[in-house]
């Protein structure tokens, strides 16, 4: 069995936040750096399906998009047990369509039998680049996965619905899932593994796309206090239509 585990180094907002000179971005100054909390539950779950199959060869093999700077995300998972992290080296900022491009080479080369990815990331929470990546890699595609077992050459999972409702799916493999928090404990690396990971080579591929963005930032800035909400009354086409010319108006 091999699992491919996709992972995002996130950046955290402290107290205080600036904008760069173009009003493009945050302020790197500004901004703190740690492994998105989905991804960590799908590697636990990675590791702990490994671990019950116990078969020699079983592997996990992580993959983040990214430059230097994600090799902190992919260490920590390294020391979490996973066999391999490769690094797509990639140093702009990227949307999910484009993170999920830049994967599929990587993940097509590895023929894994699963793919896992966080459910979103919290920095962005579009909870896209699962599903996009399944589209372009022509794989079946479980969302919010809450409970994994393999049966048969298929896995069998719970998918987390709204109002607590849980759908079981039976799907075949190969598959992408993408992992919710709270199927697992994620474990914690002792320093023994920590520092063995620090040591791992990491695998570094070129993009093999030219990662053209899917979507262009015109500006970002802090919203002015108003007068409060505005409440849509109607139908639902005048709502839409109301929500439309807003939006409109904003771009302006």
């Amino acid at each position: 069995m091999k699992i491919v585990v996709c992972v995002k180094q996130v950046a955290v907002l402290g107290d205080e936040v600036e904008f760069t000179d173009d009003a493009r971005d945050v302020d790197p100054d500004y901004l703190d750096c740690a492994l998105n909390e989905w991804d960590s539950y799908a590697t636990e779950e990675a590791l702990r399906i490994r671990e019950q199959l116990g078969s020699e060869g079983d592997e996990v093999i992580l993959v983040s998009v990214g430059d230097a700077q994600v090799e902190d995300a992919l260490r920590r998972c390294l020391a979490m047990g996973a066999d391999r992290a490769i690094r797509v080296d990639f140093a702009a900022s990227a949307d999910p369509v484009t993170i999920a491009r830049l994967l599929v080479p990587v993940v097509q080369r590895e023929s894994p039998d699963l793919v896992f990815c966080g459910v979103q990331s919290s920095d962005s929470v579009q909870a896209a680049t699962g599903t996009a990546l399944a589209e372009l890699l022509g794989l079946a595609r479980v969302a919010v996965v809450t409970k994994v077992e393999l049966a048969d050459g298929n896995a069998i999972v719970n998918r987390e619905l709204e109002g607590g409702l849980v759908d079981v799916v039976d799907v075949e493999l190969p598959a992408l899932l993408t992992i919710q928090t709270g199927i697992n404990q994620p474990r914690y690396a002792n320093l023994r593994a920590i520092k063995q990971a620090e040591q791992h080579e990491l695998g570094v591929v070129e993009p093999a796309v030219d990662g053209e963005p899917a979507h262009h930032v015109r500006r970002m800035f802090s919203p002015p206090r108003g007068e409060g909400a505005e409440i849509l009354t109607g139908g639902t086409a005048e709502v839409a239509q109301r929500i439309a010319d807003l939006v409109r108006e904003r771009l302006r």
